[in-house]
Formats: C-alpha cells, structure tokens, sequence
C-alpha cells in the first residue's frame, strides 16, 4: 500500500525470504538498546563490555528492551554484541573461549525469542529481521578511539580482518539473519570487514559509519569515497551512517548518491545530537531536527532502512512507524 506521503509500504508475513522481506520496503530499525537499559536502572556507561555484559548478569533484561522496540514498530533487532568480543569477555567476565563465544549465541537468541513472543502475542505477524551488530576495534580497546578511528592508523587491513574474524564467526553460526557493521570510523576497516564478509558467502550484511561532519567519517575519509567499497556488491543491502545528529545525515547522502547503486539502499540510523566523551559521558544537547523531521528528505534519497542509535526510545521508534504506517 502507498501512505498518504507517497511511501511505498510492504507488510510481510514470517514465511517471507529474507530477500522478499527487504524489496521495496522501508524497513525500521530499533533505537538506543543502552539507553533503555540504563532507564531500567542498569549502569553500563564505563563498562569495557557495555551493555554485553548484561547477556551473561542479566539477559532477560536485553531480551526486555528487544520486545519493546517490537512493539513500537521496529522491524530489525540488532544483537547486544557492539562492544563483544571474545577477547573482552574472558578478560572482563573471566571465562574461557568456549564461554565467551557462548554469549554470542545468547546475544541472537535473546532477540530471537523476543521477536517469536511478539509473533505469538500479536495479530499482526511480520518476518523480524536479526541483525548481528559488529562494532569497530576501537570498542574493545575501550579509550574512546572508536569516535576517531585513529588506531586503524598503525593496523593493516589483515590485522583488522583477524580481529573481527573470531566475533563474526559466533555470530554466523548463531544463526543471524545478517551482519551490521555499524558505527564504523574508517573507510580501512570497512574495507576489512567487507573483504572478510566474503568469508561468509551466505550471509549479508550492512555497512554503516560513524561520520564527524556532513563529509567525512569519523577517521577523516570523505564518505562519498567511503561508500564506494560497498556500492554493487550483492552481499551488503545497505551502506550509510549510523550515530551522527539527524542534521548530518542528509547532507552526507547528498555528497555520496552520485556513488550509489541502486541496488544498495542507504542505511540511516542517527543518535539524538548529543556528543559521547569517554570521561563524562553524553554532553551537550539534543539535535534541533528529530528523526521525522527528515524522514521523507532521507527515503526521497535513497534510504531503505531507517532507524535511531543512542538516546533513541521506543517512543521515537513508534513515533518513526506512525510516520511510515500511519493505518498499522
């Protein structure tokens, strides 16, 4: 059916391919995952693990927050393993390599369950899309560099690829439905991650940076170059920007869409404005332009998945599906 603002909207059913849930749909992201754990009363800011922690002390409290983006609206879970790695947990946790690599399966089968009890729960059924979130390196070093990519500097691309490789791998036999590289700094180890995607021939992923202006990613590339290691290829649905004020997004995909691919959409996700310091936490204020303010500019180029990042709640999740599906 078609909104009353011209958006082409497909509602599926959970017998749907993966490939048939993603055709001409714009699909809803969920919000902030940490933001909604810290409103519960969960201290995760300056936690090496974040909110991985909480799949070995408290799933249920994830498995929580993931039925509550359902009901909101949100189409995508993406796992609580951002700041994961099995590395991190056996460090942080004090497990061996089986039992950190067990908390992967965790991650995806907590979203998992969540998306069959919404099924089960509601009227409506829909095909929920398991996303298996992969941060950068700069995550587990936990020193703030994710924000500056500055440690790609003195990495080689295989360095990279070897880093990620082992978190990919507890992902993919978790059974995602695929990956989200999100919240990337630099065009280099996107390179890796898309170079070690094909490690994993059955599986598709997104590709998503963290960008610092309105044209270069967080390390420095301009994103319009950025863009184009992931533009064609048929195992990434989506290349774009994730955890930058809204304001930012559609000047970025206006410099980049003469490098896009029409089979790959743009993938936009943005937080609420503020800024991260990795010693005070979330400092300034909001955006002035919220989400919807720009959501018809966003799908008008290009975007096909839309969601929001930190400080996102499921109130904006609902407000973001309202938007899109006015008559749901």
């Amino acid at each position: 059916m078609y909104t009353s603002s011209g958006i082409f909207i497909h509602f599926f059913t959970v017998d749907l391919p993966l490939s048939a849930v993603m055709e001409k749909h714009v699909n809803i992201l969920s919000g902030g995952l940490s933001t909604e754990l810290e409103a519960a009363g969960f201290m995760i800011q300056g936690d090496p693990l974040w909110s991985a922690r909480l799949l070995k002390t408290n799933p249920q409290a994830i498995k929580n927050v993931h039925a509550s983006f359902l009901k909101s609206g949100a189409d995508v879970l993406t796992t609580a393993t951002y700041q994961a790695s099995v590395e991190g947990f056996q460090k942080s946790l004090d497990l061996n390599v089986d039992e950190a690599a067990e908390l992967f399966h965790v991650g995806v089968r907590l979203a998992r369950e969540a998306a069959e009890e919404f099924n089960a729960q509601s009227p409506v059924k829909k095909n929920v899309i398991i996303a298996g979130s992969i941060g950068p390196y700069g995550a587990f070093l936990h020193d703030g560099s994710e924000y500056t990519g500055n440690y790609v500097t003195d990495m080689t691309i295989e360095d990279l690829k070897n880093w990620h490789r082992q978190q990919m791998r507890c992902l993919a036999m978790s059974g995602i439905d695929l990956f989200a590289f999100e919240t990337i700094p630099s065009q280099k180890e996107a390179e890796a991650l898309v170079l070690l995607l094909r490690e994993f021939p059955n599986l598709k992923a997104w590709l998503s940076y963290s960008c610092k202006d309105i044209s270069s990613t967080s390390y420095g590339d301009k994103f319009k170059e950025a863009v184009k290691i992931g533009m064609g290829l048929d195992q990434l649905v989506a290349v774009g920007v994730n955890c930058c004020a809204p304001n930012l997004v559609s000047p970025l995909l206006m410099s980049a869409n003469q490098n896009q691919d029409p089979k790959t959409g743009w993938i936009v996700y943005p937080n609420t404005g503020e800024e991260w310091n990795h010693e005070f936490g979330w400092q300034g204020r909001g955006a002035e332009k919220h989400i919807l303010d720009s959501v018809q500019e966003w799908i008008n180029l290009g975007a096909k998945w839309i969601g929001g990042c930190c400080r996102t709640t499921p109130s904006d999740i609902e407000s973001l599906r309202q938007c899109l599906r006015p008559a749901t």
